[in-house]
């Protein structure tokens, strides 16, 4: 496994990621969607920044999507992190989570941010980001609808 920067040819398999995991809405799709694209179409720009873990044929098992959290000094947001259920336990998920925690560190962060939900089909994801030392910080009742709250998890490097 490699972890390399997105390419415009990854942006098709990594909707399909994010699509196989089943947690996602069509309307969450289409904003993942809408980051790869601006990343791609305008590599320049540093509000997007995606990696992706790529087999041996060079085809996407997950990604990360990290960018720099408007007027603070040191705190990012990551903004996604998915990998293929057929990966799932294979540790490509530990991989990216550190590869974007190191490249985070290297450019100066110091405090990562993420957001996510409060119902069952996200408790793996949950899992996954206390097991990696992220710490709920933050819930808003009722956030995204009735009976799902919005969690926050941070992580200081």
């Amino acid at each position: 496994m490699q972890i390399r920067k997105l390419e415009q040819y990854d942006v098709i398999p990594i909707i399909e990621i994010v699509r196989s995991t089943g947690v996602f809405r069509d309307i969450e799709i289409n904003v993942a969607r809408e980051l790869l694209e601006i990343a791609v179409d305008n590599p320049q720009q540093g509000d997007y920044i995606v990696y992706t873990a790529v087999d041996e044929k060079n085809q996407p098992m997950g990604y990360y999507c990290v960018g720099p959290t408007p007027l603070t000094v040191s705190t990012f947001d990551l903004y996604w992190i998915a990998v293929h259920p057929r990966f799932y336990g294979m540790g490509i998920g530990h991989a990216l989570l550190t590869h974007c925690e190191e490249f985070v560190k290297r450019i100066g962060g110091t405090l990562i941010i993420v957001e996510t939900s409060s119902t069952e089909k996200y408790e793996r994801t949950r899992k996954f980001y206390t097991k990696h030392q992220y710490k709920e910080v933050a819930r808003i009742p009722q956030y995204y609808a009735p009976g799902d709250d919005l969690i926050l998890y941070s992580k200081y490097l």
